[in-house]
């Protein structure tokens, strides 16, 4: 048993090793900002085990489909995926393109490049540059991490059974869902009710973006989600330059208990960023000691 699971988001597949081995470097990584968050509280971290599942979305799909490779841009992005890409970019506040229509002929690039100098003010175009593409990168690795997780029945159902197989295991009082996690944690504890968690704290979450919100399971019902039965306490939080976690208020679809924003400058999107954060200490600190 441990207090604290963690399950992870995108850009956290860990080629050639087991998925123990995977789970034990990244919770490695991750521990040390963790505590960097929890030493204002003077809390110590308490034994922490990772969901890892990210090899299960590199496995072959049926009918010589190809798996999921790593993300690269938006070139790369086939029609559908340039159309949900929009949506995602006008989520965030970039503006509507002037054909609404043809959302999928939106200038993808040039999109971004508007949210980046609303948000980010005066950069010198070296920084400005290595920025759009860090946040390219970021949006077409969500895109293709959830498009191997939801189109494949089998694979989707055995990303969830991994996941609710370590809660099960380890019955932890917090788990804390990274990005893709806390698309994948939901429809885990709600597939699995028994699962009793104390709190749940989903953090850069996607789950208020349109295309991927009309895609859950359990479905929305008039716009709304539920929390999972087992659920006591659900915690969202996300940074205001996040372009992952947009619309950021989950509490509009979803009924969470405490819903907050912190300010961590536009690009951010990475699960240490979040773990070193006081909000999330904040929020955890009462159920680990």
């Amino acid at each position: 048993m441990t207090p604290i699971v963690l399950v992870h988001g995108i850009f956290n597949y860990v080629r050639k090793a087991t998925p123990d081995e995977a789970a034990a470097r990244r919770v490695s990584d991750c521990r040390p900002r963790l505590a960097e968050s929890l030493s204002a509280f003077s809390v110590n971290v308490p034994a922490v085990t990772m969901a890892y599942y990210a090899d299960l979305l590199r496995r072959k799909l049926p009918a010589a489909a190809q798996s999921v490779h790593d993300p690269e841009d938006f070139d790369d992005l086939d029609a559908t995926e340039r159309s949900e890409a929009a949506a995602w970019l006008i989520a965030a506040g970039a503006g509507i393109p002037e054909d609404p229509q043809n959302v999928g002929l939106a200038p993808l690039r040039q999109m971004l490049g508007w949210l980046v100098d609303e948000r980010a003010g005066t950069l010198t175009a070296a920084v400005r540059e290595q920025t759009i593409g860090r946040l390219e990168r970021a949006l077409v690795a969500n895109l293709r991490e959830i498009e191997a997780y939801t189109t494949w029945p089998e694979r989707r159902r055995l990303v969830r059974e991994r996941v609710s197989e370590v809660i099960r295991r380890e019955e932890p009082a917090v788990v804390i869902a990274h990005s893709l996690g806390s698309y994948v944690t939901y429809e885990a504890l709600h597939a699995h009710p028994d699962l009793q968690v104390d709190l749940l704290v989903t953090v850069g979450s996607p789950l208020r973006v349109p295309s991927l919100a009309r895609r859950l399971d359990p479905a929305l019902r008039a716009n709304r989600g539920a929390k999972p039965s087992g659920v006591a306490r659900w915690v969202n939080i996300a940074g205001t330059g996040d372009v992952v976690a947009v619309p950021p208020k989950l509490g509009r679809v979803f009924p969470v208990d405490d819903d907050a924003l912190c300010n961590t400058g536009l690009g951010f999107h990475g699960f240490g960023g979040y773990l070193a954060n006081g909000l999330l200490a904040a929020a955890i600190a009462p159920y680990i000691t």
